[in-house]
């Protein structure tokens, strides 16, 4: 996703007031608020708007013109930087409480064209686990299990080193100086992914039993309550207030899995998982461990490529989710998504 500028944002929102415009408006438009571009600056200023989807363009040639995209619902434009600015952040705001329209616009969240391109970059992935030996394989799921294990659990404040889960996983040493409940933060993600593994048929339908599963594994001798939470929960640093009523959680989460489950494609169920069991907060801890294992045990399923978040950056993720939280924006959560699944498939099996 391409950043805007403020004369891009403009230029959207010329465009979207007037409904369809031609070059020569659009840079007569500029010229009256004192934008004088060149028209080489312009036409890639428009250029970069069809890229990131704001505009479509419409003719050819002398009779090229332009028009507002209809977005889809979820994936408005958004400036991160001025929204987690401390001035930002540190007005007065009421509380974000859960929205139950959400879930309803998940349809279509990735495109068709979206969709065709990730099964490129999957069959890759498949004919290359094709020809590796038995050991090979055995060592790369290792690996993808190392990795996540650790940037997950890394994500939730763990202070264990690349290096250090390795050796606790692989040789069962434990690193100096570390908890406990660290140790286990890091062997439940191991057990669950572990068990996801071996019985990745159960996962092509998604059960509220199975995410219950899931959770308890990820949270096992963690003092964290297993089962649908019957108390409120709070976000720290957030203004969304989670549902906090067991019936409506429960309700809720079937409802989500209703629609992972109806959706054609693994990406899309697995996006849903990242996004919706994270914001619904299910659990009374672990929610974000377990939207994040879930989400990969929808693409181990159906053979996809599953993603080690290897690469992700732990702020970035935390702003994503965060603006999903207040916003029901999923455009940063869905941009980081589809990166990380680049990154597996670009980085494993080779």
């Amino acid at each position: 996703m391409i950043q805007l500028n403020e004369r891009q944002k403009a230029v959207v929102d010329f465009i979207k007031e007037k409904g369809i415009v031609a070059n020569h408006e659009i840079n007569a438009f500029l010229s009256k608020k004192g934008e004088n571009i060149s028209r080489i600056t312009l036409i890639r200023d428009l250029n970069e708007l069809i890229v990131n989807g704001e505009i479509r363009q419409i003719g050819k040639g002398r009779n090229i013109r332009y028009e507002h995209s209809s977005k889809h619902p979820l994936l408005d434009s958004l400036d991160i930087g001025d929204y987690f600015s401390d001035s930002n952040r540190n007005k007065t705001r009421e509380a974000v409480l859960f929205n139950h329209n959400t879930l309803d616009k998940f349809d279509n969240i990735l495109s068709e064209k979206e969709v065709i391109l990730l099964k490129e970059k999957n069959d890759g992935y498949r004919k290359r686990i094709v020809g590796l030996s038995p050991t090979l394989l055995k060592k790369e799921f290792e690996r993808i299990t190392i990795e996540l294990s650790w940037k997950s659990s890394k994500i939730e404040g763990n202070t264990y080193s690349l290096i250090d889960t390795e050796l606790l996983i692989k040789e069962h040493k434990e690193a100096e100086g570390h908890s406990k409940e660290e140790v286990d933060m890091i062997l439940n993600h191991k057990k669950a992914l572990d068990y996801i593994f071996l019985n990745r048929e159960n996962f092509k339908i998604l059960s509220l039993r199975g995410i219950e599963d899931i959770h308890r594994f990820l949270t096992e001798q963690l003092d964290v309550q297993a089962g649908i939470r019957t108390r409120a929960v709070g976000i720290t640093g957030s203004h969304y207030r989670p549902l906090n009523n067991n019936h409506q959680i429960k309700e809720v989460l079937e409802k989500t899995i209703e629609k992972i489950n109806s959706m054609n494609d693994p990406w899309s169920k697995a996006l849903i998982a990242f996004t919706m069991i994270a914001y619904i907060q299910p659990f009374e801890d672990g929610n974000k461990r377990t939207s994040r294992i879930i989400a990969n045990a929808c693409l181990i399923a159906y053979d996809v490529c599953p993603l080690s978040l290897r690469s992700i950056d732990e702020t970035e993720y935390k702003k994503a989710i965060t603006v999903f939280y207040e916003l029901q924006n999923a455009t940063y959560i869905k941009k980081l998504f589809i990166e990380q699944f680049d990154f597996a498939v670009n980085n494993y099996f080779l």
